[in-house]
């Protein structure tokens, strides 16, 4: 609109108009990254106000470069510095950046470091010194750690409630002891291939941190039925995850303590325990038949018919089920599913190298089951493509069914 001389004023600036907190209010309210990110690319103004309320980074930095991101993300909460497991580049993550992070970074709550092979103890030591309001850390394959570093970590942040070292082939009981002292609200350990630790460092464990709701402790060779019987009594409220993957001294009294404690578990590893028979499956399958969601027992040797269908008839929320080289397992455990009034809602079952598996359970499953996602009956010398067909057998519309080795697993069985 032009002034009463004709002139005609100039529009106003938003910059003028709107103060930083009206700016930070209409960041908030982007969702997407991307858009975010456009937000920044405005002026220097907003980069500023879109750099100072980021929350979550992925980097790859050395000394200078994480000092001049700490100046400008002031409150990241989030970091990560993981590197490839193929292609680490050299040097790649060292000590003196994790102390640089831990003068800089006073703030963080997420910090993750996998594969960062040149971390050692003193690096890690700075972490545990500095940052006390970490409540999550993966150092997954940083192979140089031992218990000294992870003590530290455990003593000075004591707010803990994630801790994954898979990998971490040096750490013993003394850092599950050092856990169990002072990280009592610990949810979620990962404990993959840390094969020193025992059940006695299980034990000592769960005597303070009773609120595991995740263990992962797949290859761990010294761990047996102590040590799971006393985690399934001390976390039997929280726990819902666990993972026992080759745990060759894993046996009944594990499941049984198991069934008899832990009502709410979702996700169960047992693939290579081959001493678990039948009967402690059953009693499982009875306990948490309105839980249990994932269920892996490959090599299971002593699994057939009546414990199989026992899990399929009575574990209602089942998703994923694998019983791959279960060579007991015939067709008589699906052949009463067609004639169950309840439908099967499994989206994943591997039953590979199960030779006396038949076309004919294939179908009897079908019946049951229309939200089959992925089928792997490899090396399962009666269930052929061509069979299938000739049976008029048909598959869910966006069912992938693994004959061969050709098509590539789903992540929930990696």
């Amino acid at each position: 609109m032009g002034s009463a001389t004709g002139v005609v004023a100039d529009p106003a600036c938003i910059n003028e108009c709107l103060g930083d907190d009206e700016l930070r209010a209409v960041l908030l309210k982007l969702e997407a990254d991307k858009d975010k990110e456009i937000f920044g690319l405005v002026c220097k103004r907003w980069l500023h106000l879109q750099s100072t309320e980021r929350k979550k980074l992925c980097a790859r930095a050395g000394p200078h470069m994480l000092r001049r991101i700490a100046a400008r993300f002031t409150r990241l909460l989030e970091l990560d510095l993981s590197q490839s497991a193929s292609r680490s580049f050299y040097p790649g993550v060292t000590d003196s950046d994790l102390s640089v992070i831990a003068a800089s970074f006073s703030c963080l709550r997420v910090l993750t470091l996998q594969n960062c092979k040149g971390v050692t103890d003193a690096g890690i030591k700075a972490i545990g010194s500095s940052l006390s309001s970490l409540q999550s850390l993966d150092v997954s394959y940083c192979r140089k750690l031992t218990d000294k570093g992870l003590s530290s970590v455990a003593q000075g942040c004591r707010a803990l409630r994630s801790l994954h070292l898979t990998g971490c082939r040096f750490i013993t009981d003394a850092t599950l002891r050092a856990l169990s002292e002072n990280c009592n609200n610990l949810e979620e350990l990962g404990l993959q291939g840390c094969s020193n630790i025992t059940d006695s460092g299980l034990s000592v464990l769960v005597v303070g941190c009773k609120k595991l709701k995740y263990l992962d402790i797949n290859k761990c060779s010294n761990i047996g039925d102590d040590g799971i019987s006393s985690v399934s009594k001390a976390c039997s409220s929280s726990l819902k995850t666990l993972k026992l993957l080759d745990c060759y001294k894993v046996g009944d009294e594990s499941i049984t303590s198991l069934a008899e404690f832990c009502k709410y578990l979702e996700t169960l590893i047992i693939g290579g325990c081959r001493d678990i028979s039948e009967k402690s499956i059953m009693l499982l399958a009875a306990a948490c038949s309105n839980s249990l969601k994932n269920l892996r027992m490959d090599w299971c040797l002593n699994i057939s018919d009546s414990s199989l269908m026992c899990i399929l008839q009575q574990c209602k929320k089942l998703e994923i089920l694998d019983i791959g080289c279960c060579e007991e397992v015939t067709d008589a455990a699906f052949q009463s599913l067609g004639t169950e009034p309840y439908k099967l809602h499994l989206k994943v079952l591997k039953v590979c190298n199960c030779p006396k598996i038949t076309v004919a359970a294939v179908g009897n499953l079908l019946n049951s089951c229309s939200s089959l996602e992925y089928l792997d009956v490899r090396s399962c010398p009666q269930v052929t493509k061509v069979g299938c067909d000739e049976a008029g057998l048909q598959f869910p519309e966006h069912c992938k069914v693994n004959f061969s080795g050709s098509l590539t697993e789903p992540d929930v069985l990696l």
